[in-house]
């Protein structure tokens, strides 16, 4: 056969052509995207809320020592009119305020965060230890964590946006297991 073609194409009887065998095809996703499938993906905001000229917008999640689960930070983010300094702390104390309520990210589901929540225009106090600090212009910020920012039980993360006269916000979002 040395007049045959040694190359195989659809006019010759050997020709065969490759099918997908997969059922179903694979799917990739990120962890909050599985977590707010599994009903256990968290959001939580401020709104837009205006500032005093020596305050700081304060937001403030806890753990609390018997939740039994560990809080899995994914994103900071928000908005600012003006120029300010954001800073995360583990610890603080917020005096008064209110206690807005963590939105799960699987609307319509029952399932509530284990967290108490607490925000404040107004300073911070008792004796937090600063992990993060960074600063932001004017408009939107989004500081990404992806989980590697863990609020184990009994620990306290707080969230501050200011110095200064300002209009802005803080949104945490995170799950938990």
């Amino acid at each position: 056969m040395p007049n045959q073609t040694v190359f195989n194409t659809s006019s010759m009887p050997l020709f065969t052509s490759m099918t997908n065998t997969y059922t179903n095809p694979g799917v990739g996703s990120s962890a909050a995207q599985a977590a707010a499938s599994a009903g256990v993906g968290f959001r939580l905001t401020t709104a837009s809320v205006s500032v005093g000229g020596s305050q700081n917008l304060l937001l403030q999640i806890t753990n609390p020592a018997a939740s039994g689960k560990n809080i899995y930070l994914i994103d900071i983010s928000g908005g600012t009119t003006a120029a300010a300094t954001i800073n995360v702390y583990s610890g603080g104390t917020i005096a008064g305020g209110t206690t807005p309520v963590p939105v799960n990210t699987r609307l319509g589901t029952a399932t509530a965060s284990v967290v108490t929540t607490r925000q404040l225009s107004g300073t911070l106090g008792g004796t937090p230890t600063t992990f993060l600090t960074t600063f932001v212009t004017a408009g939107a910020y989004l500081l990404v964590f992806d989980g590697g920012l863990i609020v184990p039980a009994n620990q306290v993360l707080t969230v501050s946006l200011g110095v200064g006269a300002l209009n802005g916000s803080i949104n945490l979002q995170w799950w938990e297991l």
